[in-house]
């Protein structure tokens, strides 16, 4: 290879890294870094502790996304001055650097897809039982056990927040709490419906069954500055919840539903005794459902809103698990499909994740 075809491909690498780098908007990244770094210098910063370690954590988190595309930049202007010597006897060198560079970008480039305002951030997961009836409740369990293995699995603190028990077996809904640094980046790619086909164990004929459900992914929004709400378009009512008894049944009204009245998304929470807390985390859930709504309708604000469509909520699904009369799973979108159902279904979704991912920038 000539020297002149190496200069064209070390500016060509260090293009594909500025654009990378602007993309993932690594110089605002920055500024918030600096500005979080100077608040935890100030005297009186760990005064309110719980505070002092959320700056901290988005501190670590921030400078895990900066550096590597600190470092490949660095790399990408070291070797165009390498090739802008123009010494022969450098080529060896120089191709083993250039493949080098090449390899440690396109692993990095993967962080592309985690490029939205909220994909650093915590994730909430709410399922929902589809057609299907009771194999369908049972699915819908299924499921919450799979994403709870899978955030287990990848460190994350998972927290179930409601849940709905199922009339004979599994669950109506739930929701859960993914807390960890790329929780809804990762998981996002997870939001649709769900279809299951086994020989059902809830008939005495034992045959094959189909059923859906259905997992809705949130990005967290636990600070009310980042999706402000105003009091008039919301309704906010008490009940006392209900259940199979035991632990989940409340003894005072503490249960609480809150509507957003323009665009008639409702909340309810009734897992926790307190109704203060039941009301905070559905006004945390709604104001999740809020952002993952400005970011499919690409609106500026909040009022400019429209209720989520519910046409296609059980019509098409994203993915497949079969389990008779053969084992696949395969995702409609990716393409990606793997035997290993039990697997899968003990939270092994790294695969599969990964795949959507790199769907999503090609």
């Amino acid at each position: 290879m000539q020297m002149q075809d190496l200069k064209n491909i070390a500016d060509e690498q260090a293009g594909q890294i500025a654009d990378a780098i602007k993309a993932l908007d690594i110089a605002s990244k920055k500024k918030e870094l600096a500005t979080l770094k100077n608040e935890s210098e100030a005297s009186d910063f760990w005064q309110d502790n719980q505070a002092a370690q959320a700056t901290m954590q988005k501190i670590a988190a921030l400078e895990q996304q900066i550096a590597p595309w600190e470092d490949l930049q660095a790399a990408a202007t070291d070797m165009q001055e390498l090739v802008g010597l123009n010494d022969e006897s450098l080529r060896p060198e120089i191709e083993t650097q250039m493949k080098t560079l090449r390899k440690k970008f396109e692993a990095q480039q993967k962080e592309l897809a985690y490029s939205g305002p909220y994909d650093h951030g915590n994730a909430i997961l709410n399922f929902y039982a589809g057609a299907g009836g009771t194999d369908a409740q049972d699915w819908a369990q299924m499921m919450l056990r799979m994403y709870t293995r899978y955030g287990e699995k990848e460190g994350y603190k998972v927290a179930l927040l409601d849940e709905s028990a199922g009339d004979e077996a599994g669950i109506k809904s739930a929701t859960l709490e993914v807390k960890g640094n790329l929780a809804y980046g990762k998981l996002k790619g997870e939001n649709g419906v769900h279809r299951l086909v086994r020989l059902s164990p809830f008939n005495s004929d034992n045959l094959r069954q189909t059923s859906f459900a259905k997992v809705e992914v949130l990005p967290e929004i636990d600070k009310p500055e980042q999706v402000p709400l105003d009091d008039k378009d919301l309704r906010i009512d008490v009940f006392r919840a209900g259940g199979h008894g035991g632990q989940s049944v409340n003894t005072t009204d503490s249960a609480v539903r809150v509507t957003h009245l323009p665009t008639n998304i409702t909340v309810s929470i009734q897992n926790e005794r307190s109704q203060i807390q039941n009301k905070e985390t559905a006004l945390t859930i709604l104001r999740s459902k809020l952002a993952a709504l400005q970011i499919e309708q690409h609106k500026e604000t909040i009022a400019e809103l429209k209720g989520p469509s519910q046409a296609n909520e059980w019509g098409s699904q994203i993915r497949n698990y079969v389990l008779h009369p053969y084992k696949q799973v395969k995702d409609l979108r990716t393409k990606y499909e793997t035997a290993d159902v039990d697997k899968v279904l003990d939270g092994d979704l790294a695969s599969l994740i990964e795949a959507n991912a790199k769907h999503q920038i090609t």
